[in-house]
């Protein structure tokens, strides 16, 4: 029977509750499949740890995490502790030092959900955004000069280098010729961003020739954004720079009834180096031991990680699972029930038994 071997990082906030339900569900998975499981080895990194010794994550916590399958992580933030503090030393830190350059977000209006759109098009929702996850507007190149003078200044400079967009665009690429539309739109800004946008759009260019089947487009991401809304069924494989896919990707949450659904894939598809999946919503400290936080972001986000180790058969039977809970019940506060994290969490292993 294959083991894989599994980072889990529970975070800051409702982090730990739903790693924690997230656990239990993929064990029910491994168990009912029978030919794999897990050696999950879990890791206290996150606010509570920065208070205690002044670190979100030990000096060689990136080399700590090498060995592993795979990366499970909860959420990051705390409202005591600046956020640029909580996602640079923790989340990016990781995303970065094992170089996952591709995030990937699935998107999709889930069964018995309603999301703030009309009916039809709601339905019509079924992306998946590509965000450029190691460089770009978040590449951490800038600074601050002159503090608490009248000419501070500060500065944040975005990077575009040609392996960088080069790479993920043909992830975006390849994921897009993979699904049945084959259908690529790349975002962009280079008609106000003229260096680095400008040289995003002409190295995607050159990647694409590489793709004639693909139906592509380009979109400014403000017009993106406009018709994300009014014309979802144009869409499907979205590739935007890390700034841009950061806020469209909330956005598409939002439209599918609750960011608590939302699952990410952090991927460096070299073998042999970890990638890390996590729950899009935030620490939601707000929630913390109401045990009302809502698991299924994180439910699907191990579908995804099932997916990604090659056991496609387990995640889809999850995913059923997930959407049978979805359409019947029990759901949280946040999905219109009065539900708690652990009656969704046997919900889905329940549905698991009986698939």
């Amino acid at each position: 029977m294959k083991t894989y071997r599994i980072a889990a990082i529970g975070g800051d906030g409702i982090g730990p509750d739903v790693v924690a339900a997230g656990i239990e569900v993929l064990e029910a998975v491994a168990q009912g499949d029978g030919g794999f499981g897990f050696d999950v080895t879990g890791f206290d990194w996150g606010s509570d740890r920065y208070r205690a010794t002044g670190k979100m994550i030990p000096d060689d916590g990136v080399e700590q995490l090498r060995p592993f399958d795979a990366i499970y992580f909860g959420a990051v933030g705390d409202p005591d502790i600046p956020d640029h503090i909580t996602l640079w030393d923790l989340r990016l830190k990781i995303c970065q030092g094992l170089d996952q350059y591709a995030n990937v977000r699935p998107t999709r209006l889930l069964p018995g959900m309603t999301g703030p759109m009309k009916p039809e098009l709601g339905e019509a929702i079924d992306w998946v955004i590509v965000r450029e996850n190691s460089e770009g507007e978040y590449a951490g190149v800038g600074g601050q000069v002159h503090h608490g003078l009248p000419l501070a200044t500060a500065m944040d400079v975005s990077v575009f280098t040609r392996e960088g967009v080069s790479r993920i665009c043909r992830y975006a690429c390849e994921l897009a010729m993979s699904r049945p539309r084959k259908r690529l739109t790349v975002v962009t800004k280079s008609n106000a961003q003229r260096h680095g946008l400008v040289f995003w759009d002409a190295v995607c260019r050159e990647v694409l020739a590489d793709f004639p089947e693909l139906d592509v487009d380009f979109k400014l991401v403000d017009a993106m954004a406009a018709l994300m809304v009014t014309r979802p069924a144009a869409f499907d494989t979205i590739l935007a720079t890390n700034l841009h896919a950061d806020i469209l990707s909330d956005l598409a949450s939002a439209l599918t009834g609750s960011l608590g659904n939302g699952a990410t894939a952090n991927i460096n598809p070299a073998p042999g180096i970890p990638s890390m999946f996590e729950p899009i919503h935030g620490s939601a400290f707000d929630l913390i031991g109401k045990g009302v936080a809502n698991p299924v972001g994180a439910f699907w986000t191990g579908a995804m990680m099932l997916e990604h180790l090659g056991e496609a058969a387990a995640a889809e039977r999850l995913m059923r699972a997930i959407s049978h809970v979805t359409l019947n019940g029990p759901r949280t506060p946040d999905m219109g029930g009065q539900a708690g994290t652990s009656d969704v969490t046997r919900a889905v292993i329940a549905a698991l038994s009986s698939s």
